[in-house]
């Protein structure tokens, strides 16, 4: 049995590698095949004929990339799940997990947000390019369910935070963003500026958390839709700066450049369906998450994607 996990080398790709499962996991890297190009997908499925697949590979970053690159980002992303869930379907995959993100959900939307709301109404006009895609890529799955009966489901997380993030000061989300920022701050003795006014409120969730989840649902033959991945907490941004500063000991003041755009002002999700599933399930407290996080970053800077 192999599980081919495309966007091996990110965030969730090491979560599930650092989980150890004894099977065939077979973790893709994107200078391993360039999954834009059908012919490169489809030698990758030649090659490793897979039973199972993950698919997390995309163009994907925080809010200003994809402002700033929108072409690029819907384009990139288009052309790389057309050719992942087609040739699922080509070469008789019997389970695919694809990843989409709450942020694809429509701007104008009534709260909690839940499985069937996604294309209710445009998305925050912040990031089209990426939603846009990202919703084809869940009717493209489901239409492989509604006309072959394939296995093929979404998966949606709230904002993923963790060891191995790509940690770039101008194109990454909005934890690992401000880990480095106030890390950098705390080094130079200098204030901690922040993006936007802190109000935005978001739901976070630890990659360890994300990638065991996912595991779960590979393998669970009782889920057959897609299904939303997250903590109950929410918690604005200026609070999460907070946290951060508290685990790095930081002294000097925290201040919000409000030149800056907010982005999207809430994104509040239900994870009632996976509490059918998994009522049990204990999610890692932030403040643990974060303290895990900063310590690797720290044991790890040099290394890391920044």
């Amino acid at each position: 049995m192999t599980i081919l996990i495309t966007g091996g080398s990110g965030l969730v790709g090491n979560a599930i590698k650092n989980l150890n499962y004894n099977m065939e996991m077979i973790f893709i890297k994107s200078k391993d095949y360039d999954l834009t190009n059908l012919n490169q997908t489809k030698c990758m499925f030649e090659k490793y004929k897979p039973l199972y697949v993950i698919h997390l590979a995309a163009n994907v970053g925080g809010l200003y990339k994809n402002m700033n690159n929108k072409v690029r980002i819907l384009e990139d992303n288009l052309l790389i799940n057309f050719n992942v869930v087609k040739c699922c379907h080509d070469y008789n995959v019997k389970k695919l997990v694809a990843y989409l993100s709450t942020c694809i959900y429509p701007n104008d939307i009534d709260y909690p947000i839940n499985e069937n709301q996604l294309h209710l109404g445009p998305p925050h006009f912040s990031n089209e390019g990426y939603s846009y895609a990202k919703r084809m890529l869940e009717i493209h799955t489901r239409k492989y369910r509604e006309e072959f009966n394939d296995n093929f489901i979404c998966i949606i997380p709230t904002n993923i935070y963790g060891e191995y993030d790509n940690f770039n000061l101008k194109d990454s989300h909005v934890i690992p963003g401000l880990i480095h920022k106030c890390y950098l701050a705390d080094k130079n003795n200098t204030d901690f500026t922040i993006y936007g006014d802190g109000s935005p409120l978001r739901q976070f969730v630890y990659s360890k958390d994300i990638a065991e989840l996912t595991m779960k649902i590979l393998f669970n033959d009782n889920i057959k839709d897609n299904i939303i991945i997250s903590p109950d907490e929410e918690i604005s941004i200026k609070e999460v700066a907070e946290k951060i500063c508290k685990i790095f000991n930081f002294k000097n003041k925290i201040k919000f450049d409000t030149t800056y755009h907010n982005g999207q002002h809430k994104k509040t999700v239900s994870n009632k369906y996976l509490r059918q599933h998994y009522p049990d399930y204990k999610f890692t407290n932030l403040e643990n998450g974060l303290d895990l996080t900063i310590n690797w970053f720290k044991e790890n800077y040099n290394l890391i994607r920044n």
